[in-house]
């Protein structure tokens, strides 16, 4: 019996093949977060889900896949987490705080995917040698500065270049937790509060 096809043209993955891909995504997870990026190799993840090399080079083409899916589906994870938050609020500043409030406590609940996800995508190089992720952060600082920019058209923030602010303000928060990453003893909800409270008082219109 042939296999059924989805909306995206290729052939439905079945429970069980569902369930193994995210095994071994998990295993990945934890063995980059645990020995960093250089030392993930195909083996270590096949030890930390006890299967065999095989079953993962049957499941995915590679490690280069393993590792895009996961920052992929992180990624994807963390703004579905932060847009509720977002969503609910009515003005600029409300949804700047939203926006590095709910991405910094949605990777404190995730400290092991926060770490793999780090470690890939410092490291991790396209085959033309560029940061593999670059577009991705490009685009984070595309949505900041759109909603600084609708801020300062309303008249609640005061004049700068948003974009320039936007990638500001999101390095400043990579710097929190790149602490916290280091020291998980670092207080990262009360580096948060800080880090918000210098936030709102850098843009708003005195």
């Amino acid at each position: 019996m042939s296999k059924k096809i989805g909306p995206d043209g290729l052939p439905r993955r079945s429970f069980i093949e569902q369930a193994r891909r995210a095994q071994i995504i998990e295993a990945a997870t934890q063995v980059v977060a645990e020995a960093g990026y250089a030392h993930a190799s195909l083996a270590r993840i096949a030890e930390q889900a006890d299967i065999s090399k095989s079953v993962i080079t049957y499941h995915f083409s590679g490690k280069d896949e393993i590792l895009r899916l996961m920052v992929t589906r992180f990624f994807e994870q963390g703004w579905e987490y932060m847009r509720v938050r977002i969503d609910k609020e009515g003005t600029a500043r409300g949804r700047v705080r939203a926006w590095i409030g709910s991405q910094m406590e949605f990777f404190g609940e995730h400290r092991a995917e926060f770490l793999a996800m780090s470690e890939i995508v410092t490291n991790h190089r396209a085959p033309d040698g560029s940061h593999a992720f670059a577009d991705g952060m490009a685009e984070e600082v595309d949505g900041l500065a759109e909603i600084l920019a609708r801020g300062q058209r309303e008249g609640e923030l005061r004049e700068f270049d948003a974009r320039g602010v936007a990638n500001i303000i999101l390095r400043c928060a990579d710097g929190v937790l790149g602490s916290w990453a280091v020291d998980g003893g670092v207080d990262l909800p009360g580096q948060t509060a800080a880090l918000l409270d210098f936030i709102d008082h850098a843009i708003k219109k005195e």
